[in-house]
């Protein structure tokens, strides 16, 4: 199945030819952030009252002059946006397709010694939504889609708020607008059909914007895959309870023992996974293993002294 969607992919372009010791200066560098944001804020609330911003700006992003205006004018639109104009969905299924081809051929010959499966994760990683929603905001590019969708400016704002605390990818903690992984793509559909179809111009362009790319020795292991290898090495069962309905969480048990608990109410999957990170933050504390250690953890549930001594037995340690 794989091969097939590679293949459909190459297909495709063919026919188109951590913690900083010292808080007051984490603190303040945050606020910094939290700035920058917010002015980038300013522009996108006015566009929905009627101002936009000149798309001639995002040219200079992508240090790219287009041939043809419409492609960048249609990369930008979201279907919310009454507009003669189409929408970008359409650049984003392209963008989509490139960007797939241009990491499988990066990687390929970067690691010539690691398999597929490895390939394909390393791959997943980089063009994830988070991760190309981590693009779109670092390069202001948030600023200049234009929609008519309010909702999506709290989400934007809160999603870079959150990604402060995750310097390259939050590994499925926090949730990413899709919107800003969409205009990404579509950008990059653009400059594909501006270019004629060239690959090199592409790649040119979005190299650096892509930045900081997860390598292999930064990927991370999922939250959910790293506390099921932790336990099986303890021959341990682990049970994940579904809350969500009533409560938007899910509670985590290891062999019997409550290790951990996950809320989020916008989407399942964040809980689910916030619940395995909040475990194995918990089983850490105890084990204090390098095997399950996780970067800038927060734990959701408190672990008290008695749960303590019943988790250690439940560890045989």
């Amino acid at each position: 199945m794989e091969l097939q969607q590679e293949a459909a992919a190459v297909g495709m372009i063919k026919v188109l030819d951590i913690r900083s010791e010292n808080y007051e200066e984490t603190r303040k560098e945050r606020n910094h952030q939290s700035e920058e944001l917010s002015s980038g804020y300013m522009t996108a609330t006015h566009q929905t009252a009627g101002w936009l911003p000149s798309l001639d700006d995002v040219e200079g992003i992508l240090n790219y002059k287009f041939k043809n205006k419409k492609l960048l004018e249609e990369a930008f639109t979201h279907a919310s946006f009454p507009d003669k104009c189409s929408s970008y969905e359409r650049l984003e299924y392209v963008g989509d397709s490139v960007l797939n081809l241009l990491f499988t051929k990066e990687q390929y010959f970067m690691y010539p010694d690691l398999p597929p499966g490895a390939l394909t994760r390393l791959r997943a990683a980089n063009v994830d939504t988070e991760k190309l929603a981590r693009v779109a905001i670092k390069h202001g590019l948030h600023r200049y889609l234009r929609h008519k969708k309010p909702v999506l400016e709290e989400q934007i704002r809160e999603f870079s708020q959150a990604i402060l605390d995750y310097p390259l990818h939050s590994n499925g903690l926090v949730d990413a607008p899709k919107a800003l992984a969409d205009i990404v793509e579509s950008t990059i559909g653009a400059v594909f059909i501006d270019s004629d179809s060239s690959i090199d111009a592409v790649w040119k362009v979005f190299k650096d914007l892509l930045e900081p790319i997860i390598s292999h020795e930064t990927l991370k292991v999922h939250p959910v895959t790293q506390l099921y290898e932790v336990c099986q090495k303890r021959n341990l069962q682990v049970k994940f309870v579904d809350l969500w309905k009533d409560n938007m969480a899910f509670d985590v048990f290891v062999g019997g023992q409550l290790v951990g608990r996950g809320t989020y109410g916008l989407k399942k999957e964040i809980a689910h996974n916030r619940a395995a990170k909040d475990a194995l933050n918990n089983i850490e504390r105890i084990l204090g293993e390098k095997d399950c250690s996780l970067m800038n953890s927060v734990p959701l549930v408190d672990v008290d002294e008695r749960k303590h001594v019943k988790l250690e037995q439940t560890l045989h340690i």
